[in-house]
């Protein structure tokens, strides 16, 4: 059963809005129907500039993580996932390491669990919007634009965690998260690929768009060095494309590696099977929650900043994070762990001096081992673990071919590959991400690995919602 901690939220979320499930089954049309009109809505609220944030909003001191929060500057989706992502890696941090009771194989825990998780999204929906309004990101406002902006900002993020819900609930397909995020990745790839304004500060000039600027050099007969590699880190390359695509071929790969244990069924002896454990065993899911944690440090030690230490004179307040305001109005930083948590970007911006080649051999190995570390929470949080997996295989009447039909022996069995292979995932995940960055990946690192990962699922959810409609017997057999 859960603890207090957990039926402390149930009043207060009977009060959020929710989604309720469909008490029919939704045919693959609708749910691609309302998937889609999900999606418009995002797009939509990413195009909608904040009433009475004026001209405040022309500096971007948070550029580095906005396609990962699928944020918009100055817009409705301004904090974007960034609340929904954080109350969840706390709640589900605090579950996997036993501060707070939670059965995830009960529903009523589970229900609690969701509810609690509501009510600590608009929460921290509503300090992070109170944060970004004192810290002074939206520049000076008077009372009643802040509460304005801060009011719009709250039903925004309301709408979203909806969004998110009612596609997650049954009535759209995969997640709305995952959605998002895949959405404004691929606006990233296709705007750093064709796009036809300039690019400011290019010598010699071109456009943005590294596919428009190599066409046009080209038919120019103008040379293209600094299309190949850009000097600008923040710049689209040649380089950054080919890592882009060279992500995406690697990812889809490790995909499919995978080792597979024989399974019987222990009534019908004729029915055999294999289980699966995948390299990426827990998915893109730890670098989601690195990123969430790398974006909101940078978040408040850029406030910090903002608010007591413009002249980086404060001996612990510089440990979290020193800044410098550059030219175009935008904070940089330049010392302290939020310089650490930011990757390099591009091959120019590592080698350009020994000290950047330093902060990202750091940096590389920040990320990596908090992917490994959250790849291991989440096996407790997510139910992946092997005494849960083989709770699952018993009770479902599977067992491994040569051993009795008990939860102890398979589970001794997966404990020789998950652990192993849970490790080996956040590793690989860890150093794809780094590489892409270090490379210039178009939509960063982590962003494209999460874009590949998301379709891959949405495709396997496809094939499934295909195959149960086409042939509703096939529904029982996939679990539905």
């Amino acid at each position: 059963m859960a603890g207090r901690f957990l039926k402390a939220f149930e009043p207060i979320s009977r009060l959020i809005p929710e989604v309720k499930p469909p008490e029919r089954r939704v045919k693959f049309t609708e749910k691609l129907f309302w998937t889609a009109a999900a999606l418009v809505v995002y797009f939509v609220m990413s195009e909608v500039t904040l009433y009475g944030l004026g001209r405040a909003g022309a500096q971007d001191s948070l550029y580095y993580y906005r396609v990962i929060f699928a944020s918009s500057r100055g817009t409705l989706m301004e904090l974007g996932i960034g609340p929904i992502v954080t109350a969840g890696l706390i709640l589900q941090l605090l579950a996997g390491s036993g501060f707070i009771e939670c059965d995830f194989s009960d529903p009523d825990d589970r229900s609690l669990f969701t509810g609690a998780s509501k009510v600590l999204s608009v929460a921290m929906t509503g300090a992070q919007a109170s944060a970004y309004l004192i810290g002074g990101l939206f520049g000076n406002l008077d009372i009643r634009q802040s509460v304005i902006i801060f009011l719009q900002l709250l039903a925004a993020g309301i709408v979203l965690m909806l969004l998110d819900e009612m596609i997650q609930k049954g009535w759209g397909i995969g997640s709305g998260i995952s959605l998002f995020i895949m959405a404004g990745v691929a606006q990233s790839i296709l705007w750093s690929s064709f796009a036809m304004v300039p690019a400011p500060g290019s010598e010699p000039p071109r456009v943005w768009g590294v596919i428009s600027a190599l066409v046009g050099a080209l038919v120019a007969r103008n040379p293209i060095s600094n299309i190949i590699v850009s000097p600008q880190a923040d710049h689209p390359s040649m380089i950054g494309l080919a890592a882009t695509m060279a992500v995406f071929l690697f990812v889809i790969y490790v995909e499919g590696i995978r080792v597979e244990l024989p399974l019987a069924h222990a009534q019908y002896r004729g029915f055999r099977g294999k289980y699966p454990i995948k390299l990426l065993y827990v998915s893109n899911l730890p670098v989601i929650f690195a990123s969430a944690l790398f974006g909101n440090v940078f978040f408040i030690s850029q406030l910090l900043w903002s608010r007591f230490n413009q002249d980086n004179s404060n001996m612990w307040f510089n440990l979290l994070g020193q800044f410098n305001m550059t030219e175009q109005g935008r904070s940089e930083p330049i010392g302290g762990l939020a310089y650490y948590v930011i990757a390099p970007r591009g091959y120019s911006d590592v080698v350009s001096s020994q000290q950047t080649l330093i902060r990202a051999i750091v940096y590389a190995c920040i990320l990596i081992v908090f992917c490994v570390i959250f790849s291991l929470t989440w096996l407790e949080v997510g139910g992946l673990d092997p005494r849960t997996v083989a709770q699952q295989l018993v009770d479902s009447g599977m067992q491994i071919p040569g051993f009795r039909r008990s939860e102890r022996p398979v589970e001794l069995i997966l404990r020789r590959y998950i652990p192993v292979v849970t490790i080996l995932g956040g590793l690989v995940v860890g150093l794809l991400a780094v590489m892409a960055d270090f490379l210039g990946a178009f939509g960063t690192g982590t962003g494209i690995l999460l874009t590949v990962g998301i379709i891959y699922q949405y495709y396997q959810e496809l094939v499934k919602e295909r195959i149960t409609e086409m042939y509703p017997g096939v529904q029982r057999l996939l679990g539905g």
